[in-house]
């Protein structure tokens, strides 16, 4: 499980290049809001229709590890292309195709990981995934220094990083397609799983607005007076936030509901975009970056670990998928796209106070599910002691 660990600590490294500094770079060239609004939101369409394909897919071949392969190759070719043309039409062809290799990256790795700590119970999905947060953090800040001199160099970075990973899944055992052979189980059997898509519809809407801050807060904070180096430091210390869930995460899903994880999840989504909109000093956006490890790791980790208990095997990889469908897919598109053009009509400012709310409407809508699952909980123990009395 070691390579595992390795893995997720660089592959989360290519993350922080590209989710990071790519909004910075197509700035650099001279795109406008809602230009960059635009490729960071049909990058994720692409995603929506090439998720299902990657997720069948990887149910369906001999091994898991062979689909990955070919994601892992396909992005970091992708990437190399980038800088032939600054044209905004040539950057739309580029995002698209990158993004048809580079989202469904995670859902796979997941779906492997997970159906391989089944059998090895002596680790957890928390540490391992922590990696990928120890890499993610190391890449942030220093290719912030290295983005400094030239933010040109995000391109081959990203596809050494994608080479480096490709060598780590060799060492990793086989993981089959349980569709490789026999029955086939269509993916529309996940529909009729009403938690699950109450959990993915809860995820989705925080996702939406997580979406556009990966796609506008490194021009908000370079436009409150950051520089690279700073957008580094910030990116470090959300990545830090994280370590305290993913070493817990294993006895959290064990102890709590999801309901209550999200409703938490939801109310420090709220509380971290109020901060960015209230504040004018870039240095008092650093401490509301800690409020990260109650939102993005809660939601993708604890989500994952859901979808690997509660799917059946056949469709796990399907799941996964699925589920980055919709937080990388769908809502990276609202939160990019929409959040575009709002960001050119009333600000950033304005936006990121708009999300806050947004997550506030969330929690409510949660914490109306936890009061009726709760009157659902104590109906039925009345109904089971009047019977049994």
């Amino acid at each position: 499980m070691i390579y595992f660990l390795l893995f997720y600590m660089v592959i989360y490294m290519g993350n922080a290049v590209y989710g990071t500094y790519i909004p910075v770079y197509f700035q650099s060239v001279g795109a406008a809001p809602a230009e960059i609004g635009t490729l960071l939101s049909l990058g994720p369409l692409v995603a929506v229709l090439a998720q299902p394909m990657w997720g069948t897919i990887g149910d369906r071949a001999k091994t898991k590890n062979s689909v990955l392969a070919a994601l892992l190759v396909g992005s970091g070719v992708m990437i190399l292309l980038f800088p032939l043309s600054t044209a905004f039409y040539y950057l739309l062809a580029m995002v698209c195709l990158f993004t048809f290799f580079q989202t469904s990256i995670f859902a796979i790795s997941d779906a492997i990981t997970l159906e391989e700590l089944d059998k090895q119970k002596r680790w957890a999905f928390g540490p391992i995934r922590l990696g990928g947060t120890i890499g993610f953090a190391l890449m942030s800040l220093g290719f912030g220094y290295l983005a400094k001199v030239s933010i040109q160099y995000l391109f081959p970075v990203f596809a050494v990083v994608m080479l480096i990973s490709l060598f780590l899944l060799l060492k990793f055992p086989k993981v089959s397609g349980y569709q490789s052979s026999g029955s086939k189980m269509q993916v529309w059997v996940l529909f009729k799983n009403r938690k699950l898509m109450l959990y993915m519809g809860i995820n989705l809407v925080l996702q939406i607005t997580l979406g556009y801050y990966y796609s506008f807060f490194p021009i908000y904070f370079r436009e409150l007076g950051a520089d690279n180096v700073m957008i580094g430091w910030s990116m470090v210390i959300s990545s830090i936030s994280e370590i305290p869930f993913l070493l817990l995460a294993g006895r959290i899903m064990a102890k709590v509901r999801l309901t209550h994880v999200f409703l938490v999840s939801s109310i420090a989504t709220a509380l971290r975009w109020f901060a960015f909109s209230f504040t004018e000093n870039p240095y008092w956006v650093l401490p509301a970056q800690l409020l990260h490890g109650l939102m993005f790791i809660v939601l993708t980790v604890t989500m994952a670990m859901y979808i690997n208990r509660e799917v059946p095997k056949e469709l796990k990889a399907s799941g996964q998928t699925l589920n980055g469908l919709l937080s990388l897919g769908v809502a990276r598109i609202i939160g990019s796209f929409i959040g575009g053009f709002a960001s050119e009509s009333f600000g950033m400012r304005s936006v990121f106070m708009y999300n806050a709310w947004i997550a506030l409407a969330c929690a409510a809508c949660i914490g109306w599910v936890i009061v009726r699952e709760s009157r659902q909980r104590s109906a039925a123990a009345e109904q089971k002691g009047a019977l049994h009395g």
